[in-house]
């Protein structure tokens, strides 16, 4: 009877030493000169593909390209589960198609698959990191600010500041790794506020292509300073947009991966925060500003 107890008491030490072992998947992650990143994974088996981690969306979308022509098999879209592999973990997800992706990607995967962990983007370290807790590191690095994840349907947003002539406006933004500059202002968010874009110094005016290759048309003007956390970034190429806004029924700003990347990163699912610390990307020119000498 006694060794009997002995033995479940063990048992149960074991146990609950596995359950807080931390478990990690460290996955290659590269960035190319648009600011898209993205990772290798394989797609039912049998497709070696480039995908972009995306946080502006969620499950997997294909360009038409490759669904057409580069997949061996033929693919069900909207309903049919397929696995996907990245790194040593196989996620199951329905398959969705895009005329466009990430620059050089065959297409992109989504938040969603993390739910319920934690994702690291070191850029100093090339790496994407799964983890299945948040490291204690991270909570006692003061370099780290933290933002709180707000929800809009199967998106989330954080708080910044944006600041112009005098005149600071606190918003939520869309955080988006699959938007490949720096910010989109929605126009209409901005007159509600009464911010003033007629101060902001015009750089250049252009159209856009959506993910479905529809047309946006955009106003680049430099930004005086965005206040991210505890940190401040200045004279900032942002794009402006009043028309064909990237999501239906909802106006958004958008936080893109040109003034991502220049942060390490922690996506706490668990917790529904994030955290950002500067690295070696922080004090890099912006494109627009190389071009234009802003």
């Amino acid at each position: 009877m006694k060794l009997t107890f002995l033995l479940a008491i063990i048992l149960i030490s074991i146990n609950g030493s596995a359950q807080k072992l931390e478990i990690r998947d460290t996955i290659a992650l590269t960035i190319n000169e648009h600011n898209t990143i993205s990772v290798k994974a394989i797609f039912n088996e049998n497709d070696t593909l480039n995908l972009n981690f995306d946080t502006g969306t969620t499950e997997l979308v294909l360009i038409n390209d490759i669904l057409k022509n580069k997949l061996k098999s033929t693919t069900e879209l909207y309903s049919k589960f397929y696995n996907l592999k990245i790194g040593k973990t196989i996620y199951k997800t329905k398959v969705y198609d895009a005329e466009l992706a990430g620059h050089g990607t065959d297409g992109r995967f989504g938040w969603d698959f993390f739910k319920g962990k934690v994702v690291e983007l070191n850029y100093d370290n090339n790496s994407m990191i799964i983890h299945s807790e948040l490291p204690k590191y991270a909570t006692l690095d003061s370099k780290f600010t933290v933002l709180k994840m707000e929800f809009w349907k199967d998106l989330f947003f954080v708080s910044s500041e944006i600041k112009e002539n005098g005149i600071a406006n606190k918003d939520l933004y869309l955080f988006d790794t699959g938007f490949d500059r720096t910010l989109m202002l929605d126009n209409d968010l901005l007159k509600e506020v009464n911010f003033p874009t007629n101060k902001m110094k015009v750089i250049k005016k252009v159209m856009m292509k959506g993910a479905q290759g529809n047309e946006i048309p955009v106003i680049t003007s430099n930004l005086k300073i965005l206040k991210i956390g505890n940190y401040k970034l200045k004279n900032i190429p942002v794009q402006i947009t009043n028309a064909q806004k990237p999501l239906k029924n909802k106006n958004v700003h958008i936080l893109g991966n040109e003034i991502l990347k220049r942060f390490n990163i922690f996506l706490d699912f668990q917790n529904t925060v994030v955290y950002m610390k500067p690295n070696k990307f922080y004090n890099e020119n912006y494109r627009d500003e190389k071009k234009n000498g802003i």
